[in-house]
């Protein structure tokens, strides 16, 4: 059986219409250069427009970084910031909806959620999540369903599984155009 080009199928001819999408990520404090180097990747592959490294995220160049995103460093836009606050006011004036991603008491499911384009999406601390400062700026607050014991996941493979709801959300938009 012939496999068929991916861009033949139709679904993905949607895609074709997106050159970007039209979304940030802020990195506040994520001290793993393996998950820097992940959200890299994952900004890459998704059409991200920028990263925001704030606090400890570390930057390129660094091998640890580019072991997991693999070149992706040099292809996605990004900006270093010692705070993140400054950042997300920009961001915000520029008519950015700001999202925090955690699980609080106001936080909305993440496949409920209808992010308002553009969205600056926010993921702390490994540790520590979310600074209080940082998550009370957001607009929003956002949490990945968990249905087993543990009540959080990696923030990389958290930054994957928000990144593609985003652009899934954001193609149903270019269709309906």
């Amino acid at each position: 059986m012939e496999r068929l080009p991916y861009r033949t199928t139709q679904a993905a001819a949607a895609y074709d219409s997106i050159r970007q999408l039209p979304a940030v990520v802020l990195l506040e404090n994520v001290r793993s250069l393996y998950n820097v180097g992940a959200f890299f990747r994952t900004a890459d592959a998704a059409g991200l427009r920028k990263l925001y490294l704030c606090g400890i995220t570390a930057c390129p160049p660094h091998t640890g970084i580019h072991k997991t995103a693999l070149g992706a460093e040099a292809s996605v836009a990004w900006e270093y910031a010692h705070g993140p606050t400054p950042q997300v006011n920009r961001l915000r004036a520029e008519g950015c909806e700001i999202a925090a991603v955690e699980t609080s008491m106001q936080s909305v499911d993440l496949f409920d959620w209808q992010p308002a384009f553009p969205v600056c999406v926010i993921f702390g601390n490994e540790i520590e999540g979310i600074s209080p400062n940082v998550s009370a700026l957001a607009d929003t607050h956002v949490r990945i369903p968990m249905l087993g014991t543990k009540h959080s996941l990696n923030v990389a493979t958290a930054g994957g599984i928000v990144i593609y709801e985003l652009l899934r959300k954001y193609r149903g938009l270019a269709v309906r155009c």
